[in-house]
């Protein structure tokens, strides 16, 4: 466990064999990493990951830990997280590369809307900063990256407009932004929707 991923992980199989919505998260990736939502801080840590669900289940491709700074990604970036434990803070995968630390996350908005396929997780303190309490938001006192975040994310399905909005903002993760959708389309979208809308 690094001091980034903050669950236990537990491989299953040393290679995801196969991922058709590569191509389609690496187009989505560019655009973001060219407007700096993902990639790299100036201390050298990488930010942003994106995940697609796998069919019907809740299973889903997510990119690796530490794979911001890498322009396009190969199907050893990513991890296929095959099951989870919200209390036990365990995550397990199919994979070569460790699943992005905000794993967990991702698997709370998968299990809160059956119809997410995609997510986005990106920064941007200019955007968090319009957004912050303005869309659905988590606890200040909640850290990326654990069972508790993941838990508030859930719990923002239940009493907030979260569902139909596809986002949620992390207040204690700050720059920390949620978007997602039925595609990485609608999940980018909604993105540009809300950076329009405090910018513009």
């Amino acid at each position: 466990m690094s001091e980034y991923t903050k669950f236990s992980c537990e491989p299953v199989a040393d290679a995801v064999t196969s991922f058709g919505g590569l191509a389609e998260l690496n187009a989505y990736r560019r655009k973001l990493l060219d407007l700096h939502l993902v990639g790299v801080d100036p201390t050298g840590i990488g930010f942003g990951n994106l995940s697609v669900r796998d069919g019907a289940t809740n299973n889903f491709y997510i990119t690796g830990s530490a794979t911001g700074g890498i322009h396009e990604l190969t199907l050893a970036h990513c991890a296929k997280v095959v099951a989870y434990d919200f209390k036990a803070n365990c995550v397990r995968y199919q994979g070569s590369v460790t699943p992005s630390s905000e794993s967990l996350t991702h698997a709370a908005i998968y299990e809160s809307d059956t119809s997410a396929r995609a997510v986005i997780h990106c920064h941007d303190s200019r955007l968090w900063m319009a957004v912050l309490n303005q869309a659905p938001t988590t606890s200040q006192a909640v850290e990326y990256g654990t069972p508790e975040m993941a838990n508030e994310i859930m719990q923002l399905f239940t009493r907030t407009d979260a569902q139909s909005r596809n986002i949620v903002v992390m207040a204690g993760h700050e720059g920390g932004i949620l978007t997602f959708g039925k595609d990485l389309e609608e999940a980018f979208a909604v993105l540009m929707r809300e950076w329009k809308k405090s910018f513009h």
